[in-house]
């Protein structure tokens, strides 16, 4: 039979092999990249030859599984050239020469991992009070190449005053930003549709703007923001080191006119320079802000402490003015992002401090801010990974159960296991929205370290928090709901109320079952605060047959079983009436001479019978509460059709 498309002889004869090899074909394509269009040939073939149904089947899913490992590949490949690039962009940032080459370098790169038909850069004029272009790539009109744009005006001055990333799918139909004139018509030159545009920051004080646009209507991913992101802040660090640069490079030719002032300043500069190689080296190594007071300490010879407090007035005036204050006989810089304090590096002892030097406090300072933002991200990233996993579960987004346990062992967590879900919520209401919200953040952000800590999940929910913690061998729900109760109480400094769910399993088969455990431990919250036991925990089971009401399941055969259930099984095991006398006995008033009437027996064998039920479910069993759960236990019993029929009922 000819070929209808073209394959080669040996993905014909793949396509002939049986079916337990239909993977076979597709492994060949994944060995040499081939496209996705080529992972349809295979089948096309086989349908072609009028190959069994089962065999077409096989192949159809062989396809499926091969595209989503070539996906995974693809994925990962972008990835590491993404890491490659902002690599290399970094190794062109330690060997700085020409700031132009570097951003051009930045630019060309961005365009190149974003897949855009422009990249382009714009640096703020402070005296004029726009941002200008300075670097393009991609760009085919002259008037685009030299637009200025004003603070506010289009999408790059919005970026630019606001100090946000923004982006837009189709430029001209966006009525978020400020069109111009001269602006629509440079982007109209140009032919640009989607752009994005991400600040250059030093500091709190925005320089520029990096973007990136395509000339189709396009949607820029998360991930791709984050990108151009990272491509911004080496630029701004690009800018940032040549400006020192530039002055290092004045100061040496003032220090070229006196060899006197070469001589004084020869020390300084180099201590300098070696605290600039230091603090990189000590960033790329992955050190502590604790690391960078130590290596200051030695390049300034004198001691340098890293403080989370400090004199109010000096810190106050550190971090308006961006240098480092003396105070006493100790200098001062603040360690802020943002406009956010984030602590101090202080020199002790140095009442006297030279300009470079002064500036070497100042720039570890800054690299210590940078460490502290870093790992507050990633901490972040990974509470927002878990709240996300844990939406996820609650909105019954993601079936793929090979998927959720994937992303669930990411962050070392097991749906195999056996977990309860909680609902926690602050006690009251602060009477400030402000503070509220901050209470509302505190109580989320302890609840992802306990659920960080424990291998669970937790996510912001319905103005509180919600957790997925897994159930330990001999734990129960209910101390499970203490505990985190006690924990998140004491971490916020606030009374936190916790309900739990039923311990619930199979989560990754069947996620449907979170939400629903969720609705439970909601009932049970609120249960709590109505009884005026705000600041504790429990479960369903702790409230009896109210538990019924609570249970997002009703588990009544649970409630009947754990009532009950110790006379049920003294009845099936001895073929006893001990059910039928306790139906008969509530029935006549609690009056055992009534209820031998209605049995037909001896009153001494009632009374038997209810020390036997005494036995069975202890002392108290005959108290009010006792009792209306236990007649609540038989009713539901007999109606549910376990009880055994009249017939076979002995009479004893």
């Amino acid at each position: 039979m000819s070929n209808p498309v073209g394959m080669s002889r040996d993905h014909v004869q793949s396509a002939e092999r049986p079916v337990g090899s239909a993977e076979a074909p597709f492994l060949e394509l994944l060995a040499r990249g081939a496209s996705a269009d080529a992972y349809e040939q295979p089948v096309l073939i086989a349908r072609a030859e009028g190959r069994p149904a089962e065999r077409i089947t096989a192949l159809e899913e062989a396809k499926v599984l091969a595209l989503r490992v070539r996906s995974e590949l693809e994925g990962r490949r972008r990835r590491e050239a993404e890491l490659s690039a902002l690599f290399e962009t970094a190794h062109d940032l330690a060997g700085l020469r020409d700031l132009d080459a570097v951003l051009r370098a930045i630019v060309q790169r961005a365009r190149s991992l974003l897949g855009t038909d422009v990249a382009y850069l714009s640096l703020n004029d402070p005296a004029r009070g726009d941002t200008y272009m300075r670097v393009t790539e991609g760009s085919v009109a002259a008037r685009f190449q030299q637009l200025r744009l004003g603070m506010g005006e289009g999408l790059g001055g919005l970026v630019a005053q606001t100090s946000r990333p923004y982006v837009t799918d189709d430029y001209f139909k966006d009525d978020r930003f400020q069109h111009t004139l001269a602006i629509d018509a440079g982007v109209r030159d140009e032919g640009l549709v989607a752009i994005l545009g991400v600040p250059l920051t030093l500091g709190h004080h925005v320089i520029g703007v990096l973007f990136a646009a395509d000339r189709r209507a396009r949607v820029f991913e998360r991930e791709q923001i984050a990108l151009l992101g990272s491509f911004a802040a080496l630029a701004a660090a690009a800018i940032d080191t040549a400006n020192l640069l530039t002055e290092t490079r004045s100061a040496l030719t003032e220090l070229e006119r006196a060899n006197a002032i070469i001589r004084d300043h020869s020390g300084v500069i180099e201590r300098a320079s070696d605290v600039h190689d230091r603090l990189a080296e000590l960033v790329l190594r992955g050190g502590g802000v604790h690391d960078v007071a130590a290596a200051v300490s030695e390049i300034l010879d004198g001691r340098v402490e890293f403080a989370e407090t400090a004199p109010a007035e000096a810190l106050e005036s550190s971090r308006a003015e961006g240098h480092a204050v003396r105070h006493k006989d100790d200098w001062i810089a603040a360690v802020a992002a943002g406009g956010e304090l984030l602590g101090a590096l202080v020199l002790r002892g140095r009442p006297g401090l030279d300009p470079v030097d002064q500036r070497t406090l100042e720039r570890a300072a800054m690299v210590t801010s940078l460490l502290l933002l870093a790992r507050r991200s990633a901490a972040e990233a990974e509470q927002r990974v878990r709240g996300e996993l844990l939406d996820d579960l609650l909105d019954v987004r993601d079936h793929d159960p090979r998927l959720l346990r994937e992303r669930a062992a990411r962050l070392h967590a097991d749906l195999d296991a056996t977990h309860v879900v909680l609902a926690a919520r602050l006690d009251g209401s602060a009477a400030d929205a402000d503070l509220e919200a901050a209470a509302r953040r505190r109580l989320w952000s302890a609840a992802s370290h306990l659920a960080a800590t424990r291998h669970g999940l937790a996510a912001a929910r319905d103005g509180g928090t919600v957790l997925l913690l897994p159930l330990t061998e001999g734990d129960t729900a209910t101390e499970l709901a203490r505990r985190t109760a006690g924990h998140l109480g004491t971490a916020v400094h606030e009374a936190v109320t916790v309900g739990a769910s039923a311990p619930v399993r199979d989560l990754a088969a069947q996620p449907d079952t979170v939400a629903a455990a969720y609705e439970e431990g909601r009932r049970c919250l609120e249960t709590l605060r109505l009884l005026g036991r705000s600041g504790d925990g429990a479960a369903a089971q702790d409230f009896g047959f109210l538990g019924l009401l609570l249970a997002g399941d009703r588990d009544i055969q649970g409630f009947v079983e754990r009532t009950i259930g110790q006379v049920v099984a003294y009845d099936d095991r001895r073929n006893t009436d001990l059910l039928r006398t306790l139906d008969a006995y509530f029935a006549c008033g609690m009056s055992p001479a009534r209820t031998k009437d209605e049995l037909h027996v001896h009153v001494n064998t009632v009374a038997q019978r209810l020390e036997r039920v005494g036995r069975l479910l202890g002392e108290d069993w005959q108290s009010p509460a006792r009792i209306l759960e236990i007649q609540l236990a038989l009713r539901l019993h007999l109606l549910s059709g376990r009880a055994r029929p009249a017939a076979a009922q002995t009479g004893r």
